[in-house]
């Protein structure tokens, strides 16, 4: 241990001496450049001797002592103090300070060699007397020395890594890597080692390059699939007091293919109905394989060439399992038993690893069908008719043929489906499947009928269905119109033979063979002066001017009978009425929007005019009806005030009488009514009403609806209300109308007045406009 120790040591002392040795030779060689920089600056001037002496400067790091490091002194100091030393340049004054009588120089701070390694400086000597310079300005540098004063620090952590499994012994891992701040050229500070604290047997790490390799050859990662890795670096090449550092390595195995698959059991029994569709699920199969990933990837196969066609074996993506398939339908009847072999192997084989047999496994399916009563089957699974449009009820389209393939074999009965057939346009015989036109077919309206067609055991509750598709074929039983409302005109300078327009037809039927249409004129002994038609023989026709000059003043618009004829069997004919008008166009033979329009124009403007004329008598109608509502409320007022008159002097009883001799005669009435008399009309303004009456009595006549209720109402009051005086007056009611010869009966339109009334007759308007009251007195 004692030898160890002194050896320690030893290397020490050699380490700082050659730190030394190097030092001064960095300083030697920088003096020397210096100098020689000096030297030739002053080009031919006379040389000057160096008079410098000084030890060579090292200081060492992280010591916050003061202390003497180095002495510079002139070969011109006699010790008398005349030579003043002043030192400048990097951390004089700060770092470093010198005395100016001896020229020692001191460290006044703790250095740190990380940060900065080397001091570039300037000394001076001045003669204190001359104040001149006593040796030329020279350089020097302080070189700071190492200590191992920083720990290791592993890199570009975290470290993470994987390898194959079952890989061989050396196999590298991955590589970590560590750093010191120290020195690497002084001492042992940042030499590093590595070393592992962690993860004995399986790995190692190389102690100089921090490599991890596998210590252990065939680790299995279905036993384990991750491990961690405790790394160790050292600086001092792992000498005492040195400094250390950790890091984690997780390392990884990735899966191989060296497992094969394996079934959990030997025997898998199943049971499926014998009426399964085809592609059900029988059932699913497991094997198991230790690897992960692709490796673990199974497919299955079945053995037995026979019994796959019957069904078939899939792996499901997800569980790799086997998931077995009905591919062709079962029959109990036929076979009730099937016993297949099954096996799985890797899809993704590695015969490094393993070899044919031990990649692949085996197992017994057992299946067994199982019986159930089926519904009847259909001969067809659709069916598919076609008839003529028009064909008479009752004709037999086509026939549905089904049967119980059950042992019992039980009779069926047969019925449309009511959703499919709403307009009941079909029937069938429910004994045997025959369908029947039930209601006359029209292709236009219906094309297809799709109807579904049940098959239903009478014993039983069980049923089938199928699609029947009957094509109803057409029948020329439409006749050709024009295919649009053509709007023609013909310019009133044009020449015989100019087009007029191109008319084409249509036809709603659907001819195998196509449509094709023949435009004519109608047949008649005169033939038309003014248009013909040449048919294009390809279902068009061209309007064709007979004659010149058309004027608008002789006639505005013609009506040309066109006869189209299709060629279907029987032929079928129409004939269209195409509206030709004239118009006034314009040079280019364009014809502007109020030539054409002119006439429409014109029809426009007469709907209008009857609109508004429509809209004036509804307007007269409703005031009139207004103004005879007034009239009644009015007469309805002067009837209250009568019975009230009555109520006063119900005991009084008037009578008047009229002598046509008399020279001065007047209406006496022998009761006096002061409220009679205040509501009584004035000569003037009964003679207005009477001219207002007569112009509303155009509108009205004894016909209408509302004069003839109002005869009836005001009948029906003077027959119920006795109390309404005069009680001796006959009231009569008459229509003056218009037009008379006789004009009016009524005095009130005379110029003159005469008091007295011959006969006794007093003629006064009544509540309704244009009538008059006659009272005859009795």
């Amino acid at each position: 241990m004692y030898n160890c120790s002194v050896l320690r040591v030893l290397l020490i002392l050699i380490f700082i001496l050659s730190g030394w040795v190097k030092g001064n030779l960095q300083i030697s060689k920088h003096q020397q450049h210096k100098n020689h920089s000096t030297k030739a600056s002053h080009g031919s001037q006379e040389r000057v001797k160096r008079g410098w002496i000084w030890s060579q400067i090292f200081v060492e790091e992280e010591d916050p002592t003061v202390r003497k490091i180095g002495q510079l002194k002139s070969d011109y100091d006699t010790g008398d103090f005349t030579i003043k030393y002043i030192l400048s340049g990097e951390g004089a004054g700060e770092l470093f300070i010198i005395d100016e009588y001896t020229g020692d120089i001191q460290v006044i701070k703790c250095l740190d060699r990380e940060q900065k390694d080397f001091y570039i400086l300037q000394a001076q000597a001045i003669n204190r007397r001359s104040k001149q310079p006593a040796e030329p300005e020279s350089e020097f540098i302080i070189k700071v020395q190492d200590i191992n004063d920083n720990a290791p620090e592993f890199i570009n952590e975290p470290y993470v890594s994987s390898i194959p499994e079952m890989c061989p012994t050396g196999t590298t891992v991955i590589q970590v890597t560590a750093t010191d701040a120290d020195d690497p050229m002084f001492g042992n500070n940042a030499k590093l080692i590595y070393s592992i604290l962690q993860g004995d047997p399986y790995f190692s790490v190389e102690s100089k390059t921090g490599i991890i390799v596998t210590s252990l050859p065939n680790m299995d990662r279905e036993a384990r699939d991750m491990y961690l890795v405790v790394v160790q670096v050292k600086d001092m090449l792992g000498l005492t007091g040195g400094y250390s550092a950790t890091t984690t390595v997780t390392i990884s195995l990735t899966d191989v293919n060296d497992n094969g698959p394996m079934f959990q059991h030997n025997l898998y029994t199943f049971s499926i109905s014998e009426f399964a569709p085809v592609g059900t699920t029988v059932g699913r199969v497991m094997a198991d394989d230790g690897d992960i990933g692709v490796n673990a990837k199974i497919k299955y196969s079945l053995d037995d060439l026979e019994e796959s066609s019957t069904f078939t074996i899939q792996t499901d993506p997800n569980t790799q399992e086997g998931i077995i398939i009905l591919s062709q339908q079962l029959d109990y009847e036929n076979k009730r038993r099937f016993v297949i072999t099954v096996e799985a192997s890797n899809v993704n084989e590695d015969t490094h690893f393993l070899n044919g047999l031990e990649s692949r496994d085996r197992a017994t399916l057992k299946i067994i069908v199982m019986n159930v009563d089926e519904p009847p089957i259909f001969s067809e699974m659709l069916y598919r008719w076609s008839i003529l449009e028009n064909t008479p009820i009752g004709t037999e389209v086509g026939t549905v043929y089904s049967r119980d393939i059950d042992a019992t074999n039980n009779p069926i009965r047969y019925s449309i489906s009511q959703s499919s057939d709403r307009s009941n346009m079909f029937r069938i015989n429910p004994g045997n499947g025959t369908v029947y036109v039930a209601e006359p077919l029209d292709r236009e309206t219906a094309a297809w009928h799709n109807l579904t067609i049940t098959a239903r055991e009478i014993n039983g509750q069980l049923f089938s269905t199928v699609s029947v598709q009957i094509k109803v074929l057409d029948v020329n039983d439409n006749v050709p119109t024009l295919s649009k409302d053509y709007q023609l005109y013909v310019c009133e300078d044009t020449e015989a033979g100019e087009n007029v327009g191109l008319i084409s037809a249509t036809d709603i039927d659907n001819p195998v063979d196509g449509h094709h249409f023949y435009f004519s004129m109608i047949p008649d002994k005169l033939i038309n002066p003014n248009f013909t038609i040449r048919d294009n023989q390809d279902n068009t026709a061209v309007i064709l001017a007979r004659r010149s000059t058309f004027s608008r003043h002789d006639r505005m618009q013609y009506h040309l009978p066109v006869v189209i004829r299709d060629n279907g069997s029987p032929i079928l004919s129409s004939t269209n009425t195409l509206t030709i008008i004239v118009c006034m166009c314009q040079p280019a033979g364009h014809c502007p929007s109020g030539g054409v329009k002119a006439q429409v124009s014109m029809d426009v403007s007469i709907l209008t005019a009857l609109s508004v004329a429509v809209c004036i008598i509804a307007l007269v109608v409703l005031s009139t009806i207004i103004l005879a509502l007034q009239k009644y409320k009015m007469l309805h007022t002067k009837k209250l005030a009568m019975q009230e008159l009555e109520t006063e002097e119900s005991s009084e009883k008037v009578m008047s009488f009229a002598r046509p001799d008399t020279e001065s005669c007047q209406n006496v009435p022998l009761r006096q009514n002061q409220r009679r008399r205040e509501h009584r009309l004035h000569r003037e303004d009964v003679a207005a009403s009477i001219r207002m009456s007569l112009r509303h009595s155009h509108l009205i006549g004894p016909e209408d609806e509302v004069f003839q209720q109002f005869i009836l109402d005001r009948l029906a009051e003077a027959d119920e209300d006795s109390h309404v005086p005069p009680f001796d007056t006959l009231k009569t009611y008459a229509f003056e109308g218009t037009g008379s010869v006789m004009g009016s009966l009524s005095s009130l339109e005379s110029t003159t007045f005469d008091p007295c009334v011959s006969r006794g007759h007093i003629l006064r308007l009544s509540p309704w406009q244009g009538e008059l009251e006659d009272e005859t007195m009795f």
